[in-house]
């Protein structure tokens, strides 16, 4: 699994303005997901990977507060689906690949993860891939990239429809 270097790579570009714009897209995301599904969040320290992470899972009907598991490594939620949150920051690949983050990817949650370049070789081949990048204090752009199914299915309706609120 190689993800993309290159935001010109992206198969689609979500400029949010505010929370409630990167709310629009989390909540996209949370309806599509299923078990097993990953999305690899990247970008800056300060991007917002945390709160687009909050909004997902607010839309996986996550009652917990969710925050950075930056020193706990994966936090584990119920919602409608088990949530997977992981912040791999601070491991290097050696150590992601004795944690046996496998059983999280193929497992019967979705897998968030946090800073997902760190350990892109041992991420699934079939992934939603996000890097989000500071445009402004209150504006974010979200480049996506869809690996294998349904993530370019997901993507593709994006670039057709856009985020819609209710489908």
């Amino acid at each position: 699994m190689r993800l993309a270097k290159d935001r010109a790579d992206a198969d689609y570009i979500f400029e949010a303005g505010s929370l409630e714009e990167t709310e629009m897209l989390a909540a996209y995301l949370a309806r599509r997901s299923k078990a097993g599904t990953v999305i690899a969040l990247d970008g800056d320290l300060g991007a917002g990977k945390t709160a687009f992470s909050q909004l997902f899972a607010k839309h996986l009907q996550v009652r917990d507060t969710v925050n950075s598991p930056t020193f706990t490594l994966i936090k584990e939620y119920e919602g409608r689906l088990k949530l997977y949150h992981m912040d791999v920051y601070r491991l290097s690949l050696e150590e992601a690949d004795e944690l046996g983050l496998d059983e999280y990817f193929y497992g019967e949650g979705v897998s968030l993860v946090e800073w997902a370049s760190i350990i892109e070789e041992i991420l699934p081949p079939e992934l939603l891939e996000i890097y989000i990048e500071t445009e402004s204090a209150a504006t974010r752009k979200f480049y996506l990239i869809g690996h294998g199914q349904p993530y370019e299915a997901w993507v593709h309706s994006l670039r057709e429809n856009g985020v819609m609120l209710h489908e």
